[in-house]
């Protein structure tokens, strides 16, 4: 490369002395290089006219063409290589039941699997996520609810069940927004529910309040562990699901890990 170098400065010069200035190196030394490759390829390169300036022939045109684009190849490869693996600032975003008992599961397995990628983690409820992932906001996204939107591609990752966690009133639910508040609704309309209600827009906060022994609210078994509940059968299944932009082959890969994973937690 040393020699294809000093063939460039002094193509581009038509001059051993400035070529021998701008790399700082002896004139001595460009000639010698230049004669190396004139002997490589058996051809003469420059024309010395004796005056001071130099000719090229037709073969120093064409290697100059051929080495200003392996130099240039050479220079993105040495830079890529001592800047080390290139990084990725991936944002996820999640739904509260699965952000806080399933993602604290997932996250440490991507991010062994993943070095070059830098995660960072959002919780909010499903149609929240859903916007995110739609305008941009989030890459990959994993919700409670089948929700669908034009430009993104839901892929199925597991069932939930849901429960009937504390007893007595108030009667704790999400906003309506929330991957839950579908099925607390029917839940209330199915058994007539009449008693007073208090919206909590947070899954840690709805359980916090339970574990005091204040209200009663439809949780995910996963969310409800440690609580006392009551079964609510097949009917009271959800699922996850995970979002993602169509056609964003970049998040393929973490997208694959994350539906391997669901598969083998579901086996």
């Amino acid at each position: 490369m040393k020699n294809l170098t000093t063939f460039k400065t002094v193509y581009e010069t038509r001059s051993f002395s400035k070529a021998a200035a701008l790399l700082f190196i002896a004139q001595p030394t460009v000639s010698a290089q230049i004669k190396q490759l004139e002997a490589e390829f058996n051809t003469p390169l420059f024309i010395r006219n004796g005056r001071g300036q130099l000719g090229v022939t037709p073969a120093a045109t064409q290697l100059y063409q051929a080495a200003s684009d392996m130099l240039a190849s050479w220079a993105q490869v040495h830079e890529a290589l001592v800047a080390g693996p290139a990084v990725r600032h991936l944002r996820l975003a999640a739904s509260h039941t699965f952000a806080t008992a399933l993602l604290p599961r997932l996250l440490p397995g991507l991010y062994t699997q993943f070095p070059a990628v830098r995660f960072s983690v959002a919780m909010a409820n499903s149609y929240a996520v859903q916007t995110a992932v739609a305008q941009h906001d989030a890459d990959l996204g994993v919700i409670e609810k089948p929700l669908v939107t034009t430009g993104l591609d839901r892929t199925p990752l597991m069932a939930d069940q849901l429960v009937l966690a504390g007893a007595g009133d108030p009667f704790l639910v999400r906003e309506p927004e929330s991957g839950v508040a579908y099925y607390t609704a029917r839940y209330l309309a199915e058994h007539n529910a009449q008693g007073p209600q208090l919206t909590v827009s947070s899954n840690a906060i709805i359980v916090a309040l339970l574990q005091q022994g204040f209200g009663r609210s439809l949780l995910s078994s996963r969310a409800a562990a440690g609580l006392p509940t009551t079964p609510l059968g097949p009917d009271f299944v959800r699922h996850f699901y995970l979002l993602t932009r169509s056609g964003d082959s970049a998040v393929a890969p973490v997208a694959a890990a994350i539906t391997a994973w669901a598969a083998a937690c579901s086996d």
